[in-house]
């Protein structure tokens, strides 16, 4: 008889020493900087936690023994943690709208329609009719370029699939880290 390995049945309870630990340890790591010129670099704790949980996601895909949690608090986890930041975003950024209007006037909000719709746009029409991905892959991609995780829940419950999460991935790995280095660079470069 072949081992194929370890199955990997449904759970009822969720390992939360794994994932507490793992959310512990992301933390911990993100804390650290190294300062590099005068300009403090380091993942931040929420950039640890983040690469604690593509580790352990990994580890779990290799292993599937550990870090087990129900479907369905996958879902409530997803959809709490997903709407909670779009009201934590929405909340802090408010204020800060309503004052640019003000100032700049209705130009900034125009730009900023323009600026955000027309790089998406061209995306879809590049990996649609270019590249001819399909169009599941394809709106995974653009929600992962975009750092868009709402989004991305959004095009799965549309698709009832999972599979624009494939597309996901990589893209929004690459996003976030020149999300975080241009935005470090246009800092340093205003601050001149």
């Amino acid at each position: 008889m072949i081992a194929l390995g370890v199955a990997d049945r449904p759970v009822e309870s969720t390992d939360l020493m794994t994932a507490a630990g793992g959310i512990l340890l992301g933390g911990l790591i993100g804390a650290l900087s190294v300062n590099w010129h005068g300009v403090p670099i380091g993942l931040s704790t929420s950039g640890g936690a983040l690469l604690a949980g593509l580790v352990l996601g990994y580890l779990r895909t290799v292993r599937p023994t550990f870090g087990g949690i129900p479907a369905p608090a996958l879902v409530l986890m997803n959809t709490l943690g997903l709407n909670a930041f779009i009201a934590i975003v929405g909340i802090n950024a408010g204020p800060g709208f309503v004052a640019g209007v003000q100032q700049i006037g209705l130009s900034l909000f125009l730009w900023g329609a323009v600026a955000t719709s027309v790089p998406l746009v061209l995306a879809v029409l590049l990996g649609h009719y270019v590249f001819k991905f399909h169009p599941a892959i394809l709106f995974g991609a653009c929600a992962g370029v975009r750092t868009t995780t709402a989004a991305l829940g959004m095009i799965q419950d549309a698709a009832r699939s999972r599979v624009p999460a494939l597309g996901y991935g990589m893209p929004y790995a690459i996003g976030n880290t020149l999300l975080t280095i241009l935005g470090m660079a246009v800092v340093l470069w205003m601050s001149r």
